[in-house]
């Protein structure tokens, strides 16, 4: 009996260290890698679907449209610069089996509120479906609330938020028709961490979390429907070089040292998996930030603590001319 307890409290220690070890090397909340490992695969769940993926142009959307077309989707691009569309177009054709009938280009700026329908209609005429709309597009922002105008915090509010919702809106009328399909949006950890430089995006993201949230819950009388959350932590992307800064037609420009960002594929991938499985919410991040998301969910008030050292960090380096995170975190990994 003695050796049973033993043998016993050995497999508990051993499965404990485990967990241990699989959080130190985690890259997303656990829910998320379980599904990676032993849920629905994407490439089970979307070939031959219409995907309708917003900031198709760079980084993370770029990223999802070649996985896709890869998966055998056929595609719907959105963005404002058509050029760059067409570029990715292009791509996703050659490194599938996609025709050029398979991907369509619809280009247009998201704060365009009027142009929604219009895009709506043509792409419902052109595949006669949407089955996912992955929201995606945005802006982010560096620089301080007491230096920033009020027509920035107005434009993060129309870009992440309004037109988000906007578009949701024209898209889940024929998903309602269809009684299925799934909203895909791509919110930030700061949709719930407080995060300083970015007071007005973290707003705009906070929103985002709390429309679709709910909404999620209203639509549950339609169990075809889905929607998740995406929180993503630093991705490598240029949206810290498009990201406003004080003023509405000002914009950070410089490029930073990005090697410490998350690869925008594998978030890309991660973020596919999250559709596949159909799961609420998700949390995609390194550490130390995917730790944090569990302090603020967990420990509040150590999360405070935490959340405040980083951010006056985060802050001399940004007064200072530096980048924000990338020179704190290569004196933390050099």
């Amino acid at each position: 009996m003695d050796l049973l307890i033993l043998l016993m409290l050995c497999c508990c220690l051993a499965y404990f260290l485990i967990q241990i070890i699989r959080f130190i090397k985690a890259d997303a909340d656990l829910t998320l890698l379980w599904a990676e490992r032993f849920g629905h695969s994407p490439e089970s769940k979307f070939r031959g679907s219409v995907v309708w993926v917003t900031g198709a142009s760079s980084g993370i959307g770029e990223a999802l449209c070649y996985q896709l077309a890869k998966l055998g989707a056929r595609l719907v691009l959105t963005s404002r610069r058509e050029a760059e569309l067409q570029r990715v177009k292009k791509k996703c054709i050659e490194i599938s089996g996609l025709e050029n009938n398979d991907v369509l280009v619809v280009p247009f700026d998201l704060t365009n509120i009027s142009a929604h329908k219009a895009a709506t209609d043509k792409v419902v005429e052109h595949f006669g479906r949407i089955d996912v709309l992955v929201n995606n597009s945005g802006r982010s922002q560096r620089s301080l609330c007491l230096d920033t105008d009020l027509d920035v915090f107005r434009e993060l509010m129309e870009i992440n938020y309004f037109g988000t919702i906007s578009l949701t809106k024209h898209v889940l009328p024929h998903m309602i028709q269809k009684k299925k399909g799934k909203i895909v949006t791509i919110s930030s950890v700061t949709g719930f961490v407080g995060v300083p430089l970015s007071s007005g995006y973290a707003a705009s993201k906070h929103a985002v979390q709390g429309f679709f949230n709910s909404l999620r819950i209203e639509l549950g009388c339609y169990p075809g429907i889905t929607v998740s959350n995406i929180c993503p932590g630093p991705v490598q992307s240029n949206i810290v070089e498009n990201a406003f800064a004080e003023h509405a037609n000002q914009k950070v420009g410089a490029t930073a040292d990005q090697s410490y960002k998350m690869p925008a594929e594998r978030c890309a991938r991660l973020i596919l998996v999250t559709a596949a499985n159909d799961l609420n919410e998700t949390w995609i991040s390194d550490h130390p930030y995917l730790l944090i998301c569990y302090f603020w969910q967990y420990a509040p008030t150590w999360a405070w603590w935490i959340t405040g050292k980083i951010g006056q960090k985060r802050i001399q380096n940004f007064k200072s001319g530096m980048d924000a995170d990338s020179s704190y975190f290569s004196k933390k990994t050099s």
